[in-house]
């Protein structure tokens, strides 16, 4: 039986990864709708009505949008975050979420690598910078991510360590990475701290004045991850005391403009999100989307659900 399924994206998909979808899509003949870079509310509200799946990126599917969904089964984020859909209203509707988790991975940790190139050579400004070969990196979340972030940071010659107490030292030994029982100790020892942290309450304003206060001289932290989890007041408090620590982010905090014009070119945000905006994510992760979708009408999968 034919599927109606909506592909809603206000920041949209590569066009080949729209193309890959739709003839995903055509091939086992459901129904796609494409919502793209829709400047109303009230565009998605009237999309989600009939559909009965959903493809999004950053998109938030609040309690509002979800009250408008009659037919709907199942929503599919592309990509591992998963904070900007209401899993309780979804679950209270019946609807099954999930994610995409690693197919945006390797984006996101060559950015991260990428930005610390950037703070080493002074964003490029001519003068004198610094080299990662030989340095060390903490990777504060042992994800897919991390995970990726560590295999080209050891391309570098740099020396890995990992804080994650969610992952088995075995885990991360097997991978040529150094596990560290503190998180204090990351940070006292770390030329860079990699931040891969979900946004959830344990992890909100983790990174606070008291961690950043601890890390070496001339550390930097580099977050791909959520801009909640840095305390943004601990983070310009210590930056006032200290000039010579860094940070650079692609997610920027509410504070952006006034910690530019305060630390200048110790710190770095990138103009949008642009972690899983490679041709290679977008394709990935659309093509994974659709994929659990048709996984789930067909064979009853829930693997990646996450509102279970």
């Amino acid at each position: 039986m034919s599927k109606k399924i909506l592909v809603a994206t206000e920041k949209p998909f590569a066009k080949q990864a729209v193309v890959e979808i739709s003839e995903i899509i055509k091939k086992i003949g459901y129904e796609l709708t494409l919502l793209e870079s829709y400047k109303d509310k009230q565009e998605l509200l009237d999309a989600v009505k009939n559909a009965e799946a959903m493809i999004i990126r950053s998109d938030k599917i609040t309690e509002e949008v979800i009250a408008e969904m009659e037919e709907m089964k199942v929503i599919v984020r592309a990509g591992a975050g998963y904070d900007n859909i209401d899993l309780k209203a979804a679950t209270a509707k019946n609807i099954v979420a999930m994610n995409t988790p690693g197919q945006n991975s390797n984006a996101v940790a060559e950015l991260a690598i990428g930005m610390m190139i950037y703070l080493a050579r002074g964003q490029f400004n001519g003068k004198a910078g610094s080299e990662l070969l030989g340095k060390t990196i903490g990777i504060h979340a042992y994800g897919n991510v991390g995970r990726n972030v560590a295999r080209i940071a050891h391309g570098f010659g740099m020396k890995v360590v990992a804080f994650d107490p969610y992952v088995a030292k075995e885990v991360i030994e097997k991978d040529g990475v150094t596990p560290l029982d503190t998180v204090e100790e990351m940070y006292e020892t770390c030329d860079y701290i990699s931040l891969h942290l979900p946004s959830i309450p344990a992890t909100q304003r983790f990174v606070n004045y008291k961690l950043i206060k601890i890390m070496k001289k001339g550390a930097a932290i580099i977050n791909t991850a959520r801009k909640e989890v840095v305390c943004e007041d601990g983070l310009s408090m210590i930056f006032s005391e200290r000039d010579d620590l860094k940070y650079a982010s692609d997610v920027a905090p509410v504070t952006k403009d006034e910690l530019i014009e305060k630390f200048g070119n110790r710190v770095y945000f990138t103009p949008k999100k642009m972690g899983a905006q490679t041709l290679e994510a977008n394709i990935n992760a659309g093509v994974a989307a659709i994929q659990q979708i048709i996984n789930y009408f067909e064979k009853n999968d829930t693997t990646f659900q996450v509102n279970k």
